[in-house]
């Protein structure tokens, strides 16, 4: 038999097709409307924000920070008539880092090993590189001490007050490097390291004082005067200083405050160490930075005792930085 078709099945179909089709127009506004929402929300998510990490008082946090090393080779010219008996000699000035250990681990015997040199230590326990007074006052013989006088007496060949200072000292260190110092040939040194930590920040010792940069009672003013007394005594002698490392400061609670962002009245230890290599460049000697390029806040665990005092292996790698400037004339940490 033959397919029949019903015409009222025929017309049903029409119908249907004619109920099914879509108006192009309504699709087109309802896309507009729905890319206009997703605008709108976007538009709301971003004008109330999002918690950001930048934070002006931390700049340098979650940032690696290269070393400030700077690496000023000791004119030729300064050596001119000057003998040199083929020997490297090398006299450390400065405070615990030279103290704390003075045995096989301690930074001047680790250094000699390091380099083949012959090394003294002139270090003094607790002092600083700038003085107490801006000016000597007879009560506080301890500022005999501090690197402006040690420095003056070295260049003066005077170690009258400092040995009358370390007559009144229970630790019978100090008499014993005051000696050292007064009896070593000085035309023997080829190079002066200064060591410090830092306690100058800790004793609220000023920075600088920007109306007068020769203070003493200054952390740049103590440096200043005791770079530049030692140029004009002994010209042969290369300096080099040894910036601070990282430290805390221990607030009255006992807790520990990062020194790295804790202005304790003359700024935080990057300013000491910003203005430690401005004198130094301007003085034209050596430095290298051991805040940040050494010791610093995420790896001082490994090698500090406590707050501000360094372990063996603080110590020997303190020894290391300089070392490799005494053995190849430059620092890799730039």
């Amino acid at each position: 038999m033959g397919k029949h078709t019903n015409a009222a099945d025929s017309g049903n179909t029409e119908r249907g097709k004619k109920g099914l089709r879509i108006n192009p127009h309504l699709v087109l506004l309802a896309a507009i409307l729905v890319l206009a929402g997703i605008s709108i929300l976007k538009l709301v998510i971003w004008n109330r924000g999002t918690k950001s990490d930048y934070d002006p008082d931390h700049l340098a946090e979650g940032f690696d920070i290269e070393a400030l090393d700077t690496i000023i080779p000791l004119s030729e010219s300064l050596l001119d008539g000057h003998a040199d008996d083929g020997v490297t000699t090398i006299l450390c000035l400065g405070n615990n880092p030279l103290t704390d250990e003075t045995g096989d681990n301690g930074f001047t015997s680790l250094l000699a090993a390091k380099t083949g040199a012959a090394v003294y230590n002139g270090g003094f326990p607790d002092s600083t590189v700038g003085a107490r007074y801006s000016a000597y006052n007879e009560s506080y013989p301890r500022d005999n001490f501090n690197l402006p006088y040690v420095a003056k007496s070295i260049c003066t060949g005077d170690f009258s007050r400092m040995k009358a200072a370390a007559g009144s000292e229970t630790d019978g260190r100090y008499a014993q490097t005051v000696e050292m110092l007064e009896h070593l040939d000085y035309g023997s040194i080829d190079i002066i390291a200064i060591v410090y930590d830092a306690a100058d920040y800790l004793a609220l010792i000023p920075s600088d004082n920007p109306n007068d940069p020769y203070e003493l009672s200054t952390y740049t003013g103590g440096l200043r005067n005791a770079i530049e007394d030692i140029q004009k005594a002994y010209p042969y002698i290369r300096i080099v200083v040894m910036s601070h490392t990282f430290a805390h400061h221990v607030d009255e609670n006992g807790n520990y405050q990062n020194g790295g962002n804790t202005d304790l009245g003359n700024g935080a230890l990057p300013h000491y160490l910003i203005k430690e290599v401005d004198v130094s460049i301007s003085c034209g000697v050596s430095i290298i930075d051991n805040f940040y390029g050494t010791i610093n806040e995420d790896n001082y665990a490994d090698y500090m005792t406590d707050y501000i005092h360094l372990n063996d292996a603080g110590r020997n790698l303190m020894a290391d930085r300089l070392a490799e400037l005494v053995n190849t004339g430059y620092t890799s940490k730039r």
